[in-house]
């Protein structure tokens, strides 16, 4: 079977973090780096703080923006005080993909062992954007991104993928 060209997709890239900058956020740097290298369209990238309504602010406007396809955040997944990002997202999913985390804790513990049972990743769909909520560690978002995400946003998969199912996330 010969592939498809790539589908461009177009992703917004959140930082969740206090203490990330522009200069700092290695994650952010690597996110969009390979999306960029696969073909993709980096939309906006922004940096907030680990503030549930900030948070909810920055996701909320990119659901409702028609130019962004998927958004991706890196950070705020942990088990600390601090690390809100699952509880500000996942009230804002029509659907949650279950697959996501799971898939992302069997891929990294062959690489981090059992300290992946402390990552909160999670993955949803809200207006029809898909959304995914990775570690705020550059490695966690390598191996996000490639072994979990990246597939998915490559129409060529088999035997299904979510670039195939974007136009009738909004069918009633």
């Amino acid at each position: 079977m010969i592939d498809k060209p790539i589908v461009p997709v177009k992703i917004a890239i959140l930082t969740v973090s206090d203490t990330r900058t522009e200069a700092n956020d290695t994650s952010g740097d690597a996110l969009v780096e390979r999306l960029l290298s696969t073909g993709h369209k980096l939309i906006e990238r922004t940096i907030v703080a680990d503030d549930l309504y900030q948070l909810r602010a920055v996701v909320s406007r990119w659901i409702a923006d028609k130019e962004v396809d998927v958004i991706i955040s890196t950070g705020g997944t942990g088990l600390t005080g601090r690390d809100i990002t699952p509880e500000a997202i996942q009230l804002l999913f029509d659907k949650e993909i279950e697959g996501v985390g799971e898939l992302f804790r069997q891929v990294s513990y062959e690489e981090i062992g059992t300290s992946t049972i402390a990552s909160r990743c999670i993955g949803g769909v809200a207006n029809g954007t898909f959304i995914f909520c990775l570690p705020g560690s550059t490695g966690a978002c390598k191996t996000g991104w490639d072994k979990v995400i990246a597939p998915q946003l490559d129409c060529n998969t088999r035997p299904c993928n979510i670039v195939a199912l974007m136009p009738r996330l909004l069918e009633k």
